[in-house]
């Protein structure tokens, strides 16, 4: 008798397992929302908005700068640089949890101030001008926070051991056994 698969994303050893971010679905949340903005804003009465505000930007900017440094210092600290303390193995997971959230949600901003930003750039109003400078800012403030993200995903990856350091475990000596 043949045994049955694990289904896809299912129980199966590796299906469970959380990868890295994919760029593909980065791109595609970022196409929809650029998509969603550009309808919603050309649908809308644009002079009914409010300018925009400046605060989303430095946010973004700040997260981007708070994950890059995260990033720097996870990294030093896994491959122990001297200097720097061990690093608690729950922390990196948390990270990891960060760096995969916040860069689904900026690349859904990106996407939405990239829609905005070129709206504005084709619609010659007062009000069009003045706003170009915070959408252009919010689309590089969150494209940072995307490097960012994908810097300290990429940061707290443990580092793979030469061979001749790696030592055989027991139980790789005995692969049948537990």
């Amino acid at each position: 008798m043949t045994q049955a698969k694990p289904p896809p994303g299912g129980s199966g050893p590796d299906g469970s397992r959380m990868g890295p971010t994919r760029i593909s679905t980065l791109v595609v949340a970022g196409l929809g929302a650029a998509a969603v903005a550009w309808l919603l804003i050309s649908s809308l009465y644009y002079s009914g908005i409010p300018r925009l505000p400046w605060l989303p930007v430095v946010t973004l900017a700040g997260l981007a700068v708070l994950e890059a440094y995260a990033a720097i210092n996870t990294r030093g600290r896994i491959e122990r640089k001297p200097g720097r303390d061990p690093v608690n193995p729950l922390l990196v997971a948390r990270f990891v949890v960060l760096a995969k959230a916040s860069a689904l949600a900026a690349a859904i901003f990106a996407g939405f101030y990239a829609g905005l930003t070129g709206w504005l750039f084709v619609e010659n109003t007062r009000a069009a001008l003045d706003d170009r400078p915070a959408a252009s800012g919010g689309l590089l403030a969150s494209l940072a926070l995307v490097g960012a993200a994908l810097w300290l995903e990429r940061s707290c990856r443990v580092p793979e051991r030469p061979d001749d350091e790696r030592e055989q475990d027991s139980r790789e000596s005995r692969p049948g056994q537990r």
